[in-house]
């Protein structure tokens, strides 16, 4: 039977409550290992955990916020100068990504960005409701209520048998219950304990519909000041940096 093995890189929200990363969680399988965001702490988070960027083959981005995409340059330079990168990288993300990393990595390294890079980077746009694949990795993309002017997606991955939901950042909608099934992991985002927004999941609406999820398993990630505050109260996992699970 396959392993899948999901590392958080970060589980915290923008603001890096008690020092925790910003979003990024690693799914290594057998044929592929993909990235889920990429805030602007991935690539030291990557080096402590001792994995080169060079064995990333896809990132899938879920919308346009800097704790979810500002890593991308650092991850680009890093795979034409430190590490050099020797295969192509696949970066999907809402419509505009491929116009959003360009204008990142000019802003962060205008030189680096005058050249095109030393390997290849092909960009795709997801869309809500759309599957696609990319390689070995099946991707189910849907909207959720976070941003106002762009689109913000919740993932569903398969790799390797396993299926993993990623709410994202997102508010409460009944997409995240009716794709939590079969699921084997759910990282579901928890900004708040009990402050509730229509942009945002807080844990007391979690656990109101806990047993309305599907999930084999439910991690709680994208954790703020309010919720780390009361982790005590908590009983439903909670994500630390550095966390390493398997699918089996």
């Amino acid at each position: 039977m396959e392993q899948v093995q999901v590392l958080f890189l970060g589980s915290g929200d923008a603001f890096s409550p008690q020092g925790r990363q910003q979003a990024g969680y690693l799914i290594r399988g057998s044929r592929s290992t993909v990235l889920l965001d990429c805030g602007a702490t991935t690539l030291p988070a990557l080096k402590r955990a001792g994995i080169q960027v060079g064995r990333i083959d896809t990132i899938l981005i879920s919308h346009f916020h800097g704790d979810h995409i500002a890593g991308l340059p650092f991850v680009i330079l890093d795979g034409v100068y430190s590490q050099p990168q020797r295969r192509p990288l696949c970066i999907a993300g809402p419509p505009g990504i491929q116009e959003r990393v360009l204008a990142l990595y000019r802003a962060a390294y205008r030189d680096a960005a005058s050249s095109p890079p030393s390997f290849q980077i092909n960009y795709m746009e997801m869309l809500p409701g759309q599957a696609t694949c990319i390689g070995a990795v099946e991707i189910e993309a849907f909207a959720v209520p976070h941003t106002e002017r762009e689109i913000s997606l919740g993932l569903r991955v398969a790799i390797d048998g396993k299926r993993i939901l990623y709410s994202g950042d997102s508010g409460w909608t009944e997409d995240l219950v009716a794709y939590s099934k079969d699921a084997d992991l759910f990282i579901c985002e928890c900004s708040f304990f009990e402050t509730r927004t229509a942009t945002h999941l807080d844990y007391r609406r979690i656990a109101e519909n806990l047993d309305r999820f599907r999930a084999k398993r439910i991690i709680l990630t994208h954790l703020g000041e309010e919720i780390t505050a009361r982790t005590s109260e908590v009983q439903i996992e909670l994500a630390s940096d550095g966390l390493l699970i398997t699918l089996q």
